[in-house]
């Protein structure tokens, strides 16, 4: 499990976090939802240590992590990073590229040499496989489309078999249908692998669609920590203020509703299923 506790950023008399306090268990996919400036890529950085937050603790599987280098590298060995630009090396092939997550498990001479074992090319073409990119893994990272960079983005964090993975707007620069393939990639590969999955988004739509959890953020406080059946008019109002545009409201209300029943429906049918097994009608 991952927790942050009491997570704060200032940077001179701007506050970009204030307080911010998460439990996220393994296999649970959360998104943070907010707009330009709340606080969601400070959010992250902080906790991979990218930045270096003003207050707070973070915690991996009880164990609280400081700055120096002996809990860097065990920050860094579980926590996994998916960028918004994908971050390939566009000059080596897509396995290459996916290799690069093992590092970390490498000796200095073997890394500097880009020598990998046979172990670490099967786990590479496995987290290949999970996203449907096996077949590319000898082409080039530059002759693939967006879509496919990001998914092989996706399968280089999952080789570096973290417990826990950021994802920093993942689908900011691809359109629509090619957002929801990548948002389907990233949250079935890392329920299979059971991995944590903190995931900012600002596309309400996409958030209601593929979270588990939903954590509103604005001006760096947390305003809503919940399901996304929950997420009505007034908390996106919180999230979002002074957002007052009819058509995205009843576009987000309609949306948690069909959650909502959908939910309902389940939890129906299981109680059904429970009811015939005990024998009673």
């Amino acid at each position: 499990m991952i927790e942050i506790r009491g997570l704060a950023k200032s940077y001179g008399d701007h506050q970009a976090l204030r307080d911010v306090s998460l439990s996220i268990r393994p296999g649970e996919f959360v998104v943070v939802l907010g707009p330009s400036g709340a606080g969601k890529s400070t959010l992250l950085r902080c906790i991979n240590r990218l930045i270096e937050p003003t207050a707070g603790d973070i915690l991996v599987d009880g164990t609280s992590l400081s700055s120096n280098r002996r809990d860097l590298r065990l920050l860094r060995r579980n926590v996994a990073m998916i960028f918004q630009q994908h971050n390939l090396v566009k000059r080596l092939s897509v396995l290459k590229n996916v290799l690069v997550g093992r590092m970390a498990d490498l000796s200095p001479v073997l890394s500097s040499l880009q020598l990998f074992p046979e172990a670490d090319v099967k786990i590479a073409m496995h987290c290949l496989e999970q996203v449907a990119m096996a077949h590319k893994a000898r082409s080039r990272a530059d002759a693939l489309s967006g879509g496919e960079q990001q998914r092989v983005g996706i399968a280089r964090a999952l080789a570096q078999q973290p417990k826990f993975m950021l994802a920093d707007e993942p689908v900011a620069s691809l359109d629509p249908k090619t957002s929801r393939t990548v948002l389907n990639y990233l949250k079935k590969s890392c329920k299979d692998s059971n991995i944590a999955v903190l995931c900012n988004l600002h596309q309400i739509d996409y958030a209601l669609e593929f979270a588990e959890r939903v954590v509103g953020l604005s001006s760096g406080e947390v305003v809503y920590d919940g399901a996304p059946a929950g997420v009505s008019g007034d908390v996106i109002r919180s999230i979002y203020p002074g957002l007052d545009d009819p058509n995205v409201l009843d576009a987000a209300q309609r949306l948690t509703e069909r959650r909502r029943a959908a939910a309902e429906a389940v939890i129906a049918q299981a109680a059904g299923a429970q009811s015939s097994g005990d024998g009673r009608v």
